[in-house]
């Protein structure tokens, strides 16, 4: 099982209740998904970094698992700052409707800019287990942190995809390419 997860997102993509069902159904696979966690743990240090946070401070993280035709390919964690979105419907349980964009949009944060950082590496044995990874084979890391107009970080995504379950298609700016 081979994924495409185009970097940056395209609009079109992006504007969907589900970004990966979207991508999913693009490529003619079946998508799945499992809420793994929601709530509060400590940021790690990229993560503490893109919500301008000191690293091990409290964040809510929500997590779960994507599938393409039953095969994990992507765990995802969307990270958000405990003083802006504690206490809110993000920090419920279960999936936000109609879609965690709308979720974010629906409590005032507009979107602004994104920057989006990608690291390969061994996976941590959890994740290992959770994508069903055999020896050796390594993940790719994307850490995606998205501010508001003003600036102020709003949320980051980290992406933990099996590396050898996925192609990687990254495009230009239109008008800003130069050879």
């Amino acid at each position: 099982m081979v994924v495409r997860r185009a970097l940056p997102t395209p609009p079109r993509v992006r504007a969907a209740a589900s970004l990966f069902a979207a991508e999913a159904a693009e490529q003619g696979v079946t998508p799945g998904r499992r809420m793994l966690y929601v709530g509060t743990e400590p940021a790690g240090e990229r993560v503490a970094a893109a919500l301008r946070l000191p690293p091990g401070a409290d964040v809510l993280a929500r997590r779960k698992l994507l599938l393409a035709d039953d095969v994990p390919v992507r765990i995802a964690t969307s990270f958000f700052r405990l003083d802006l979105f504690g206490g809110t419907p993000l920090a419920e349980p279960g999936f936000v409707r109609p879609s965690l964009q709308a979720g974010i949009a629906a409590l005032g944060h507009r979107f602004g800019h994104a920057e989006e950082e990608l690291l390969a590496r061994p996976p941590a044995a959890a994740e290992a287990d959770t994508l069903r990874l055999e020896p050796g084979e390594w993940v790719v890391e994307i850490v995606r942190a998205a501010y508001g107009g003003d600036g102020a970080p709003v949320h980051v995504l980290e992406t933990i995809c099996a590396a050898t379950r996925h192609v990687f298609t990254i495009a230009q700016v239109t008008g800003a390419d130069e050879f």
